[in-house]
């Protein structure tokens, strides 16, 4: 890419060769990402040679326990990885980021589950759908049945694992709701193959269904048990990282991609820009005051998103190390804060879809696919800003979060 150069504050915790040498590896990819693009939409799924690119590249492991061997960077690589890799394809960067952030939580499971994925395979890949109301289940002796069907459980295809989140119901109703995830292995669940999207094309995010599935205790996982401190997990994975609240920082798992998926719009704006002439008058476009002033305000629209982005996941690390769990206004934050950077994305890839007039309508373009995949993206619940706001208000004002998983 030719155009914005942008620079990542590399506050991560004394990894940076660490980091910057997985960063190169995944900067190496993007040419060929971009160059499989369209292959990768009509696949409607990661190509096979993309899922072995990134497999080799260590980059599904960047947060995965060292212990099983896992490269367990900081939190902020969700971010930063996701931001590279859309450079190039915001499907690929979508599904890599996804399938990441799986080895990260497996880190928090009963070290029985971990060890029952690790030990047959380090690399195996786990999707998820985390639609609670879409799964229920009910407790047997020793675990959990469990039935449901789930959508938008991106990468399924690709994995050997999922996790499905679900409702826990009982006879008492004293006994409250209850939310857990339940990971399942593929032959317990049938995929459905529903993904045909006008955005985020290749994420093959299709449905998964199972039906009265017998799912043991230590391959559950309650959501109050990741709401931040120790998990079933911490005996074996003590580090800092596994203490972060999962669902709090949730919209950080995939906000990259609407972060890298913009630059990779204003890059090849301003590329253009620079050479190309109106096709009205023949006027330079660079020479346009209205060019040069949505370039001003996309860059700014995109370095804002950036900056909330990164500042949020090293701020909740610095939190993790110093042993302190987020109170639930800490949390309401993060989820407005990540709803409302890709907000900023998403305007920024409006902004210069419009700016490009005529030119953006071309199908053999990037920028009708980043367009699409911007909206695609900022379609996920985690991105309703209308969500986020309203619960950050409430809690602000002093009443009942409606966000269950916090």
């Amino acid at each position: 890419m030719s155009g914005t150069v942008h620079k990542l504050d590399r506050r991560s915790s004394g990894q940076d060769d660490a980091y910057s040498e997985m960063l190169q590896r995944a900067h190496a990819l993007v040419p060929k990402l971009r160059e499989r693009a369209a292959t990768t939409e009509e696949m409607r799924r990661l190509p096979p040679e993309t899922e072995k690119d990134l497999h080799e590249a260590g980059l599904f492991r960047i947060l995965q326990p060292k212990r099983v061997g896992g490269a367990e960077l900081d939190y902020v690589a969700l971010v930063d990885f996701a931001d590279v890799v859309a450079l190039a394809d915001a499907s690929v960067a979508w599904n890599l980021a996804n399938l990441a952030s799986h080895h990260w939580m497996l880190g928090m499971f009963d070290e029985r589950a971990q060890d029952l994925v690790w030990k047959d395979n380090p690399d195996a890949l786990i999707a998820s759908s985390f639609v609670f109301p879409a799964g229920r289940a009910t407790r047997v002796a020793g675990g959990y049945k469990l039935s449901g069907r789930w959508p938008f459980s991106s990468g399924v295809d690709s994995s050997t694992w999922n996790m499905l989140a679900g409702i826990v119901s009982s006879d008492d109703d004293a006994d409250g709701v209850e939310y857990r995830v339940f990971l399942l292995k593929q032959d317990n669940y049938k995929i459905l193959d529903v993904w045909n999207s006008t955005g985020l094309k290749g994420t093959g995010s299709n449905d998964v269904e199972a039906k009265d599935v017998f799912v043991p205790e230590h391959m559950t996982l309650a959501v109050k048990d990741v709401a931040g401190g120790a998990t079933p997990g911490s005996i074996v994975n003590p580090g800092p990282l596994y203490a972060l609240p999962v669902f709090a920082l949730f919209p950080f798992v995939l906000s990259g991609a609407a972060l890298g998926n913009a630059q990779a719009c204003l890059d090849d704006y301003v590329e253009i820009a620079r050479h190309r002439a109106s096709t009205y008058n023949r006027a330079k476009l660079g020479d346009l005051q209205t060019t040069q002033i949505k370039i001003a305000e996309a860059s700014a629209k995109i370095d804002t998103a950036r900056l909330i982005m990164r500042r949020t996941c090293i701020d909740a690390m610095a939190d993790a190390r110093r042993g302190d769990i987020p109170m639930l206004a800490e949390k309401t934050r993060y989820r407005r804060d990540g709803a409302y950077a890709v907000n900023l994305c998403t305007e920024a890839v409006s902004l210069l879809f419009s700016a490009s007039g005529a030119r953006g309508l071309y199908t053999t373009g990037a920028l009708q696919r980043q367009f699409r995949d911007a909206h695609a993206i900022n379609a996920h619940i985690a991105f309703s800003f209308d969500a986020a706001g309203t619960n950050y208000g409430r809690v602000a004002l002093d009443l009942p979060s409606e966000n269950l998983t916090l």
